[in-house]
């Protein structure tokens, strides 16, 4: 006689592109909570991100991003200039909690005097006086 063999495994329904109900197997991911995060959260990743673009050649330089983006290379060397803070600044943004309502505790404008000092210790020093040192 051949032994049963019983499988344990979390299910949920979703729905696929068509809208249909599929059987997916594991736990849903979970959502973050409410709010939205902050536009220079958001900024300072996406500067990290086309970084990594420019680096593995996906794309040539900031004009191209500027092209893809429609944006101008202008804003694209703003953004990019977040690069420029301290490690323990760029930390402190992306671990900026969600805002639930209202307006953003930092914004990209304040940032650029300290983007425009190169020293990290002046920066720090810059960030923590502000009011942006969250």
């Amino acid at each position: 006689m051949i032994k049963p063999i019983k499988i344990q495994a979390k299910v949920r329904f979703g729905r696929d592109r068509k809208g249909r109900k599929v059987l997916k197997i594991g736990e849903a991911a979970v959502l973050p909570a409410t709010g939205r995060l902050p536009r220079v959260t958001r900024l300072l990743a996406l500067a990290h991100r086309f970084e990594k673009l420019i680096r593995d050649g996906e794309v040539r330089d900031y004009a191209d991003l500027a092209r893809l983006g429609h944006v101008t290379r202008a804003r694209i060397s703003q953004i990019m200039d977040l690069l420029l803070l301290a490690p323990e600044i760029q930390e402190q943004i992306l671990g900026l909690s969600a805002v639930e309502a209202g307006h953003d505790p930092i914004h990209e404008r304040q940032l650029r005097a300290i983007v425009a000092v190169l020293d990290w210790g002046k920066q720090r020093r810059m960030w923590n006086n502000s009011n942006a040192g969250v």
